[in-house]
């Protein structure tokens, strides 16, 4: 089968091709495993986490990818849950230890980090950890909900708002363009504030209904009850604390944070940021729980990613378009 690996960890700058395309002999499920022959798999910020070494792989070469949609092709002995054909996805969580909070398990493994992913023309997963795909939506605009979208459902449960109550994201890319439409579903009278570094990526912002964006630097309209940020460095970090209301949550969804401008840190200042039971969150993974319960709401809005596709062999340019910034959506990977 074709697949596309990574064999060495870097700057990306820095590497001609970071991953390379290869022939991979075809995997076998073990009893309880499903055989799944890929259509798509999402670009995620954290496969540049594994990339530049971030989050290093415990092995390597590795096949990246978490963002799976696909149709199974065999079932092991002991796997009953699913018929060969069904359509399912796959996410960030691969296999863990099956309790409600496995996202924090020491058993907790990545797809396409622990083990091989959704780069590839098939994989294979636990019955357990794959999901059940909406009819109504594709294959490609399903696979950005596997991470992207069910992580940020969790960041959006973690900043526990009320309708009516105010929320910010900071940064606008695959993921929060997703929670924007989640919550302006389950919450129609909060007001969404988006802050995002790019002007096109902001006015983006504003025709899926953003109240308002700007950078993210600037002041909002108003103190915010709650802000989810989704960016891969610290600066947003600070400007986000100056945001928050009194008694507001700052949720971070990210895996890893670079160090470019760590620095921003020392602006901290606990009477100005922090005082006032003022809090910061971070997001751990997804569980099994969270894409069930996710992915049956994502086909009632129903959820309408914005993606740019690429073949599996122009993986790498997706992942420097995705490093260069100010993508409206998220990228995909097509096998076809």
């Amino acid at each position: 089968m074709k697949a596309m690996i990574l064999e060495r960890t870097g700057c990306l700058d820095e590497m001609s091709g970071p991953l390379r395309l290869v022939e991979l002999p075809m995997p076998t499920p073990s009893a309880d495993e499903l055989l799944v022959r890929v259509s798509a798999c999402g670009v995620c910020h954290t496969e540049l986490d594994e990339i530049e070494g971030r989050l290093t792989p415990p092995r390597l070469p590795v096949v990246p990818g978490h963002e799976v949609i696909g149709r199974i092709e065999a079932c092991g002995a002991e796997a009953e849950s699913f018929r060969v054909g069904d359509r399912v996805g796959v996410g960030w969580i691969h296999h863990s230890s099956g309790d409600l909070d496995e996202n924090l398990s020491p058993l907790f493994a990545g797809t396409g980090c622990d083990v091989n992913g959704g780069y590839a023309e098939y994989m294979t997963v636990g019955q357990d950890y794959a999901v059940s795909i909406p009819d109504n939506l594709s294959d490609t605009s399903a696979a950005p909900l596997m991470c992207a979208g069910a992580v940020g459902y969790r960041a959006l449960r973690l900043a526990s708002i009320v309708d009516g109550e105010s929320l910010g994201l900071m940064g606008f890319g695959g993921s929060a363009h997703l929670v924007l439409q989640v919550a302006k579903y389950l919450y129609p009278q909060s007001p969404i504030y988006v802050f995002d570094r790019k002007q096109a990526v902001q006015e983006f912002a504003l025709q899926l209904g953003a109240d308002w964006a700007g950078r993210i630097d600037d002041p909002p309209p108003g103190k915010l009850d709650a802000i989810i940020d989704t960016t891969p460095v610290w600066r947003p970090i600070v400007e986000s604390m100056k945001h928050l209301a009194r008694g507001g949550r700052l949720v971070i969804n990210a895996i890893r944070k670079e160090d470019s401008d760590k620095e921003a840190l020392l602006e901290l200042s606990y009477h100005e940021h922090l005082w006032m039971e003022r809090e910061i969150k971070s997001v751990a993974n997804v569980t099994q729980f969270d894409l069930a319960e996710f992915l049956p709401l994502a086909g009632k809005i129903p959820l309408q990613p914005k993606v740019t596709t690429y073949p599996l062999e122009q993986a790498n340019e997706a992942l420097r378009n995705l490093r260069a910034g100010g993508i409206k959506g998220a990228n995909v990977l097509t096998m076809d």
